[in-house]
């Protein structure tokens, strides 16, 4: 689950992690309010006005109404509320958007954190997520933050940090001054961001992050450490144990077909194919759609009805397919273990006559328990339903109606 960047931050904080601050709204006339209220709490003169989309590079995008970016600078109370009204209920367009601009619910009014001082203002990188090929967890950093960390990766490989930490050790002392040393830090700033690090890695742990990052993560000119921005997501096996978490979740930020089917218990992700795909199991799943894609077709989603695929739930699955207009053809692929496959193969046919006449023709592959009886159900049916025993003879047949 993805968290926006004032619900990251504000998780960030209550573990100690020092933050730029700010305050959310949703209304440009609360912009001034705002604006004035952290000036007395911070002193900051200047604001940083920022969209609060799931994306990032909001700083180079556009909101394609009055073609401000997504962040921008306010350089006085006076100039907070116009700033907002150029962001806020508009769309907004970034390289991380996949060419669809996303509507712009709230704003974020920062403190500015580019004041004058003593010593040379510095943005840096750093990440923190697992690492399956070492089973360890790993933090990843570096000194050219406020960048694309693929750019970095791509051009100064070289200048990109990784510090594995062992899960059930946790972080070391002597592995957070490592970091804050390969960043070139000395004097006060070398000793929060030692703090910066125990603490932010003490939060990822905590709330079961998936991921942690925070680009840029900023030196401020009087050597304070803190998370300018930050990108949170949460593991969803682990919201259970935080429900408070899992409130912040922001629908409208996801994919209305897939929070449908979230509702109605389908495990399902949308993709760019033109076969929609209907399995109970992730691991039969994932193999349906490579002989899909191996028989010259595309899936076009990925969905797990589960072990209980029953009439009601097989109708449900057929409604979220058929919202796709790409697909062309279904494929439906069960294994009859824990769920009988004749039941499976009445509840194709139930749904198809509940909901009328299906656009697209049907593939049903059932194998296990009952599977011939399940295959009789389905050729006598009298439906645009092909039945098949093999998966390659499944593949076959929907390159046959494919084509």
């Amino acid at each position: 689950m993805n968290l926006h960047e004032y619900q990251g931050k504000s998780i960030l904080k209550s573990f100690g992690v020092a933050i730029q601050e700010g305050i959310v709204i949703d209304k440009a006339e609360d912009a001034v309010s705002a604006a004035e209220k952290l000036n007395k709490e911070t002193g900051t003169t200047w604001f940083v006005v920022k969209a609060q989309i799931h994306a990032g590079g909001r700083g180079k995008g556009t909101v394609s109404e009055t073609g401000s970016h997504g962040v921008v600078i306010a350089k006085g109370i006076d100039k907070v509320e116009e700033k907002v009204r150029g962001i806020l209920g508009g769309h907004l367009e970034t390289i991380q958007t996949n060419g669809v601009a996303k509507k712009v619910n709230k704003v974020l009014i920062a403190q500015d954190v580019y004041y004058p001082g003593p010593s040379e203002i510095q943005e840096f990188y750093m990440s923190v997520l697992l690492d399956r090929d070492h089973g360890k967890n790993v933090i990843i950093y570096s000194t050219e933050g406020g960048m694309d960390i693929e750019h970095v990766a791509e051009n100064t490989p070289e200048k990109i940090f990784k510090e594995f930490i062992d899960p059930h050790l946790g972080i070391q002392a002597f592995q957070a001054r490592k970091i804050a040393f390969n960043l070139g830090l000395t004097g006060n700033a070398f000793k929060e961001m030692v703090r910066f690090v125990k603490s932010l890695y003490k939060a990822y742990v905590s709330i079961d992050a998936s991921m942690f990052e925070i680009n840029p993560l900023f030196k401020t000119a009087d050597d304070k450490i803190i998370a300018v921005d930050s990108k949170v997501t949460l593991d969803g096996n682990g919201l259970f144990r935080h429900p408070d978490y899992e409130a912040m979740r922001d629908k409208s930020e996801e994919d209305p077909t897939e929070v449908e089917a979230d509702e109605v218990g389908l495990n399902f992700v949308k993709l760019d194919g033109n076969v929609g795909c209907m399995v109970n199991g992730a691991g039969l799943a994932m193999a349906t759609m490579d002989i899909i894609k191996l028989s010259g077709g595309n899936p076009a989603n990925f969905l797990d009805v589960g072990g209980t695929a029953n009439a009601e739930r097989v109708e449900k699955a057929f409604h979220i397919i058929l919202k796709d207009q790409n697909v062309k053809a279904i494929l439906i692929n069960i294994f009859g273990g824990i769920v009988r496959c004749d039941r499976v193969a009445q509840g194709v046919v139930d749904a198809y006559k509940n909901m009328g006449e299906i656009p697209v023709p049907i593939i049903v592959r059932l194998q296990g328990t009952n599977a011939v009886e399940a295959k009789k159900l389905i050729d006598e049916s009298g439906l645009n339903v092909h039945s098949a025993v093999l998966l390659q003879e499944a593949a076959d047949k929907v390159k046959e109606v494919l084509s």
